[in-house]
């Protein structure tokens, strides 16, 4: 049987999850300005804009690991 996951195995998985989201939220915003036959500096320009509305998001939306998950170690099965 395994134990549960650790804080550091939380931490890095939601540091991946952080970051696939905010690539996605860019790259979503680049292609929907390539797909209006924009420039390319205006599309690079959509990507920075979505890399930064998305750093926003995962400030705003993804709390700590600590907040997701409080208990450790055998405390959540009591």
């Amino acid at each position: 049987m395994t134990g549960p996951i650790s804080g550091e195995d939380r931490a890095k998985t939601m540091r991946w999850v952080k970051v696939i989201f905010v690539l996605l939220v860019g790259a979503s915003a680049g292609l929907i300005t390539s797909q209006g036959d924009a420039s390319l500096k205006i599309v690079v320009g959509a990507v920075v804009g979505g890399l930064l509305v998305g750093i926003a998001l995962v400030w705003y939306l993804f709390p700590d690991p600590e907040a997701l998950a409080p208990a450790t170690d055998y405390e959540y099965r009591k």
